[in-house]
């Protein structure tokens, strides 16, 4: 039982975190404007880690490197930490520090995964708010983030009768790129 808690708290704040670094880097790869409540909070929580990093790695190519490793590493100790959980509760051996290459590839694939988790989140936020709300302060945010994904769908499918279908080809897209990706961690051997 105490393991159990134990895991879900280590998932959750290393996911939380992890999920939050991922968005930084993604509005500063995307250009999107910080200017916003989200953006405020997201900047909020994640300072305390990114602006030391920052310091020592350096951006490449307009890529904010310090965030990306940031996020790699807190999934990558997230990982070991409940690989370590398990083996505690199981009485087996050190399979966590045998497995640090494994890790670090589990967790590469963790951050693709995410990276898909927040756009397919973007796009449907993005359709609510034209559907509900377009002058939302948001709204610029989630537009600024789907359309560099979603402007070559549309180049492709124009909208049909005035509706845009590109955000559900794109969702479609999205949730293809996620099976083989979950195919890949379960070969690797995730933990949990």
């Amino acid at each position: 039982m105490l393991a159990q808690i134990a895991q879900l708290l280590v998932d959750f704040v290393a996911s939380f975190l992890v999920f939050l670094l991922l968005a930084r880097f993604h509005f500063q790869w995307l250009r999107v404007p910080f200017r916003n409540p989200v953006g405020g909070f997201i900047v909020a929580m994640t300072d305390w880690m990114v602006r030391p990093a920052r310091r020592v790695i350096p951006s490449v190519a307009g890529l904010d490197l310090a965030t990306l490793i940031g996020a790699w590493l807190v999934q990558a100790l997230a990982l070991w930490l409940l690989l370590s959980i398990r083996d505690l509760e199981t009485g087996g051996g050190s399979s966590a520090s045998a497995a640090i290459g494994f890790i670090a590839v589990l967790a590469l694939l963790d951050l693709a995964r995410y990276s898909l988790y927040i756009l397919i989140f973007a796009v449907l936020v993005q359709v609510v708010l034209s559907w509900l709300n377009p002058h939302s302060p948001v709204a610029p945010l989630f537009q600024a983030l789907t359309q560099p994904f979603l402007a070559p769908i549309r180049r492709v499918l124009p909208p049909i009768g005035n509706v845009d279908l590109s955000p559900l080809v794109l969702l479609l897209l999205l949730q293809v790129l996620l099976i083989p990706l979950g195919h890949l961690r379960m070969m690797v051997g995730a933990p949990g």
